[in-house]
């Protein structure tokens, strides 16, 4: 029977205070003074939220009772199961927000694609780690695990849902790099997602660092073959940012980059999100304005408050001071978890914890560099603070895994 005193208690504790921050800046978002001329689902929002915690933290527990085995055992029948729901919810799925992916079960909608995160994440850990001849550097055992991330990528990509698209994507270089891909085909993985987002700003800017990348690149891996392939790479991104923004994007979604660039081209359109999130932010000064005394907040210029934006409604009525508590705090798990992942002897809790810590950091960074007008509005939740059952409850089971197998982890042997 392991000791309690062994349990990362500091993690639970950290989880306890997000949530608790989540459900204030909600009820100020759904609750405060001119709640009444808001629609009744939205004002039940805080309500339904505290049950998803309530729900999320008996379930936190239970996961501590698990073996830690039991993930390694079920990871493919879980994410057959998630690709039969994401398959579901293309063909029955509603449509929220311009997004169909929601099942309805009752009188709750179910996200699954949040859950296909956790079955993605232990389905690729358990392959990568399932023999010890199996190595990202291995091209085969590589673009095998590509496509087991890929599947449920373009699934959601159907969906029209890019930002949680975007987390999948993630996971492909976190997880081959621990696996063991060396450092220039891993930096060559994620450059293409720097270069878009300079060339949004501006081509050559995007230009410069496809350059600046490939001399990176062959420095670290010596390779020609590489560093050509990084600089075609590149400018072929450069190009297919410009195609996308000219030809194929749809107009509310180049409306949203044309905002980011310049939020004065729509300030009553698409740059109002990127005007007021600012305005909210900068105005709560050092202290805030205080507890329901967001003007930005409470009069409900500020979208979707309750979701995407709630980081400003933080700012705006705690402050700095409320902002750097919540920035700290997830600092503080994203170390821990990283630490925790240290600390395991068995690859198949390493690569989990690490890739569960790649998701929320994804999450925290775009969701605060869209709330702070550093990126593009792509609409994705702060984890365990924004408004949402499915995605809270996913992140809450993503984190008690990790939990778990760090708890058991003199007992979780290497070998199987």
């Amino acid at each position: 029977m392991n000791n309690l005193r062994e349990f990362s208690w500091s993690v639970l504790f950290t989880w306890m205070l997000l949530s608790a921050i989540g459900l204030i800046a909600i009820y100020s978002a759904t609750q405060g003074p001119v709640s009444q001329f808001l629609p009744e689902y939205i004002q039940n929002n805080f309500f339904k939220q505290s049950a998803w915690v309530l729900i999320s933290l008996f379930v936190l527990i239970a996961v501590q009772l698990v073996s830690p085995r039991t993930f390694i055992q079920l990871s493919y029948a879980l994410y057959a199961i998630g690709i039969i729901l994401m398959l579901l919810t293309l063909a029955f799925g509603t449509e929220i927000n311009g997004a169909k992916s929601w099942l309805r079960l009752g009188p709750a909608n179910l996200q699954a694609s949040e859950l296909m995160k956790i079955a993605t994440i232990l389905a690729t850990a358990n392959y990568l780690t399932s023999r010890r001849d199996i190595s990202a550097e291995n091209v085969r055992y590589a673009l095998i695990a590509v496509v087991i991330i890929l599947i449920p990528t373009i699934l959601v990509f159907l969906q029209n849902d890019l930002g949680t698209a975007l987390i999948f994507l993630a996971l492909i270089p976190v997880m081959l790099f621990w696996s063991g891909l060396p450092y220039g085909v891993s930096l060559f993985m994620i450059s293409p997602a720097i270069i878009v987002y300079l060339s949004v700003i501006e081509w050559y800017y995007g230009a410069i660092a496809a350059v600046i990348l490939t001399c990176v690149i062959f420095f670290v891996q010596r390779r020609l073959w590489l560093s050509i392939a990084s600089l075609v790479t590149g400018f072929l991104t450069i190009s297919g940012v410009q195609l996308a923004i000219t030809q194929l994007l749809q107009p509310h979604q180049i409306a949203r980059i044309a905002a980011f660039t310049n939020p004065s081209y729509d300030p009553t359109g698409a740059g109002w999100n990127v005007i007021q999130a600012k305005t909210a932010i900068g105005s709560g000064g050092l202290t805030g304005k205080g507890f329901l005394e967001g003007t930005q907040t409470q009069l409900k210029f500020l979208p979707e408050q309750w979701t995407d934006f709630v980081f400003c409604v933080i700012g705006e009525e705690f402050g700095f001071i409320g902002a750097a508590i919540v920035i700290l705090a997830f600092l503080f798990l994203f170390i821990r978890l990283l630490n925790m992942a240290g600390n395991h002897k068995h690859p198949f809790a390493q690569l989990v914890t690490v890739s569960v810590t790649a998701v929320f950091f994804v999450h925290f960074f775009i969701n605060v560099g869209s709330a702070s007008a550093l990126l593009p509005v792509i609409g994705l939740p702060l984890p365990f603070i924004s408004y949402g059952g499915s995605a809270f409850l996913t992140n809450t089971i993503m984190l008690a895994i990790c939990l778990n197998m760090d708890f058991y982890k003199r007992e979780f042997s290497i070998y199987r």
